[in-house]
């Protein structure tokens, strides 16, 4: 069953209401909902991330920047986004990905590069970048970490803002939570494997003193749970010198609804905006994966395979459902002139606890697909039928 069913949500509409905004090279300006239909087949919807700070409901992942693409592809993408109305990009300290130790810290770097080199305002862009949890793997980032205390909070803070080349950071998130949870394809939670963690009072108290530092504006968390989200809520209503959390950036896509079931109520009554990303599902809604041999080599979970252990865990075509779901949603866009990837991004795009779509590309044609595809507004007839696939195959890529 849909969210958005039983009422209309004013600010997801992509017709022209009071809370949607048209962007401009200069400034993002409020629209009266009068404006001409050519005003509206133009605009860049944006919401509210905070307040004051306006973020576009696509935010352009950068994660491939320095093992896909090189600077020149990052800077072209950054651009066209800038041009097309994006104003909020997302980071993370150990992009790119896959990950390994001769590239980490790239992505950050060339976001930073651009930056200086488009002489874009700094006022102009909203930046998001997150600290690396807890991994026995990556040792190259702080000995693993071990892991995500007020130390490591501090030292990824002001490593990013020296790769970024900036004086503050407008969303920081925490990438994973130090505790166990199941992720990244695990869906049941295993009691044996709890451990001894960092407090989530700590992690906050260290997030408050970059704040007050002026380091960092918002606080966001990332793949995290229900209990979690509320934990986070809990103790900074408990303390007001701690801060609050703005953002939650989960996995959300026509093959991961599982935002849904708990943590939509959450952040409803918590006032948390979801942050969607992989909503093409790394790709495979976009169809090319379906091919007797599995896509070009040069596809990302070919390329990769046997590097990118949290990739293939959860997006393997070898799981079940995911092929005929995949199928029967390229099905649906086919019925309706669309291509698989509009209906990939334009249901997303639908959800009313949305605040951002964070997407990403590694050639330019695919970029501008993404863009285009925000402009499309689906029909009740065609979330129906999404519906009626959901139910045969619910959440293939939990």
């Amino acid at each position: 069953m849909r969210l958005m069913s039983s009422c209309t949500i004013t600010s997801l509409d992509f017709h022209l209401t009071p809370n949607t905004y048209i962007f401009t090279p200069q400034f993002a300006t409020q629209s009266s909902a009068e404006s001409s239909p050519e005003a509206f087949t133009m605009a860049m919807p944006y919401t509210t991330l905070s307040s004051g700070l306006q973020v576009s409901k696509l935010c352009l992942g950068t994660m491939t920047y320095g093992e896909q693409n090189s600077f020149e592809d990052a800077c072209e993408q950054l651009n066209v986004a800038r041009e097309e109305g994006v104003n909020f990009f997302d980071a993370a300290e150990m992009y790119p990905v896959p990950q390994r130790a001769e590239t980490q810290g790239r992505t950050e770097e060339y976001v930073g590069r651009w930056l200086r080199q488009s002489q874009v305002p700094r006022d102009r862009v909203v930046l998001a970048t997150k600290a690396t949890g807890p991994s026995g793997q990556m040792t190259w980032i702080r000995g693993g970490p071990s892991s995500l205390d007020g130390r490591n909070i501090r030292e990824a803070i002001d490593g990013s803002l020296t790769r970024l080349g900036t004086d503050y950071i407008d969303l920081y998130q925490l990438h994973w939570p130090d505790r166990y949870v199941p992720m990244f394809g695990d869906t049941d939670y295993d009691p044996s494997c709890c451990y001894s963690s960092v407090c989530i009072e700590e992690q906050l108290e260290a997030l408050s003193i970059a704040v007050k530092e002026g380091k960092i504006r918002n606080v966001g968390v990332s793949n995290e749970t229900a209990f979690g989200l509320m934990e986070f809520c809990r103790l900074a209503d408990q303390n007001s010198s701690l801060p609050r959390i703005s953002t939650i950036q989960n996995a959300y896509s026509l093959l991961c609804r599982t935002f849904d079931m708990t943590l939509a109520e959450c952040c409803h009554h918590q006032r948390v905006g979801l942050l969607a990303y992989s909503p093409l599902a790394m790709g495979l809604l976009s169809g090319k994966y379906l091919s007797d041999d599995g896509g070009s080599s040069s596809y990302r979970l070919n390329k990769y395979r046997g590097r990118y252990a949290e990739a293939e865990c959860r997006y393997s075509t070898a799981k079940p459902n995911v092929l005929p779901a995949i199928r029967a949603y390229v099905k649906i866009a086919q019925r309706h002139n669309l291509s698989p990837v509009a209906l990939a991004i334009g249901f997303v795009l639908r959800h009313p606890l949305l605040t951002s779509v964070v997407m990403g590309a590694t050639r330019m044609w695919q970029l501008r697909e993404i863009l285009d595809a925000s402009r499309v507004d689906l029909s009740e007839e065609i979330l129906t039928e999404i519906d009626v696939v959901h139910e045969l195959y619910p959440n293939p890529t939990p």
